[in-house]
C-alpha cells in the first residue's frame, strides 16, 4: 500500500515534470534550442496566478479555470516576447550565442520578479478547496487528482494542435525541414512564435498547478524544476512530445521513491544520476531514435 501511495503522489509531481518538459522538447524541435529561460517562464506562471487570486479571492466554481487560462495566456505573451527580442536576431548565429543569451534570459527574469514582488518565498492561495478520500488504507485528495487531470488534458489538446491543425502541420514541417517548410510556403517566424506560445502557456500551467499542490513559490522555483524538467524531455527522447510526457512522469515517480527508500537530500541528485544513465544507455532516450545525417 505504501509504494502504491508513493507512485500516486509521483505521478502527481511528474505531471508538472511533464508540462514544462513539453514545452523543452517542443522548442527544441523546431529551432534546436535548448530554452533554459523555460523554467523561469513556470515560475512567471505561478506568480501570475498568484496575483491573479489574491486580487480575486472570490469563490467560485469558475476561478481555477480562469485564473489557469489567465497565466497561460500572460506567459504564452511573454514567450513570444522572449523569442522577438532575445532569440530572432540570433537565429542564424552559433548556437553556444542563443544558448548564453537563454541563461541571461534566465537570470534576467528571475531577479526582475526578485526585485518587483520581492525575494521572500510567499503562499499560494487556495484557489481549490483541499478534500481527501482514503481507500484501502490509500489517501487521494482532489488535487492529486486535478493535477494529472489537467495534464492528461492539455496534453490531448496539444496533440490535436499538432495532429489535427494547419499550425501543428507548419510546425511538423519546420521540425523536419525549415528550409524546405519555407520554400513551400510556411511562414517559419509564425510558426516559431506560436511554438514559443505554447510551450510557454504548458510551463505556465505547471506554475499554477505546482502552486495548488504545493503552495509556496519563490523567484527561483524555476532553476531546478527546469532542469528535472530537461532531464525528463532527454529521458524520453528530445524533440519528441510523447517522450517528454512520458520523461516527466518517470523523473516525478523515480524522485519520489529516492525520498521514500534512501533521504529527502537525494530527491535532487536523483534527477541528475537518471540523465547519466540515458546518456550512457540510450542516449537517444526512451522513445528517440538515431536520426541520419546527410553527408
Amino acid at each position: 500500500m505504501e509504494l502504491l501511495q508513493q507512485i500516486i503522489n509521483g505521478i502527481s509531481l511528474g505531471s508538472i515534470y511533464a508540462l514544462i518538459a513539453l514545452g523543452y522538447t517542443m522548442v527544441y524541435g523546431i529551432v534546436r534550442l535548448i530554452n533554459f529561460a523555460h523554467g523561469d517562464v513556470y515560475m512567471a506562471g505561478a506568480y501570475i496566478a498568484y496575483l491573479i487570486a489574491n486580487r480575486f479571492s472570490e469563490e467560485t466554481v469558475w476561478r481555477f479555470p480562469l485564473i489557469l487560462l489567465a497565466s497561460m495566456g500572460g506567459c504564452s505573451l511573454l514567450g513570444m516576447a522572449i523569442e522577438r527580442v532575445a532569440y530572432k536576431p540570433l537565429r542564424n548565429r552559433p548556437r553556444i550565442a542563443t544558448l548564453t543569451t537563454a541563461i541571461g534570459v534566465s537570470i534576467f527574469l528571475e531577479n526582475l520578479v526578485r526585485v518587483a514582488i520581492g525575494p521572500n518565498f510567499l503562499g499560494f492561495p487556495e484557489i481549490i478547496t483541499r478534500t481527501s478520500w482514503e481507500i484501502k488504507g490509500i489517501t487521494i485528495s482532489n488535487v492529486q487528482v486535478v493535477v494529472p487531470g489537467c495534464t492528461v488534458l492539455l496534453v490531448l489538446v496539444l496533440h490535436y494542435v499538432v495532429h489535427k491543425t494547419k499550425a501543428g502541420k507548419a510546425m511538423r514541417a519546420v521540425s523536419f525541414d525549415r528550409d524546405v517548410a519555407m520554400l513551400m510556403g510556411v511562414n517559419v517566424d509564425n510558426t516559431i512564435r506560436i511554438t514559443f506560445a505554447i510551450g510557454s502557456a504548458l510551463a505556465a500551467a505547471a506554475g499554477v498547478l505546482v502552486g495548488i499542490a504545493y503552495p509556496r513559490i519563490d523567484p527561483y522555483m524555476g532553476i531546478m524544476a527546469g532542469l528535472k524538467a530537461f532531464v525528463s524531455a532527454v529521458l524520453g527522447g528530445i524533440g519528441i512530445i510523447p517522450g517528454a510526457a512520458l520523461g516527466g512522469l518517470m523523473m516525478g515517480v523515480a524522485e519520489v521513491m529516492a525520498v521514500q527508500l534512501f533521504s529527502s537530500s537525494l530527491k535532487d541528485a536523483i534527477a541528475f544520476v537518471v540523465l547519466i544513465v540515458v546518456l550512457l544507455v540510450k542516449p537517444t532516450g526512451l522513445l528517440g531514435k538515431v536520426a541520419s545525417e546527410k553527408v
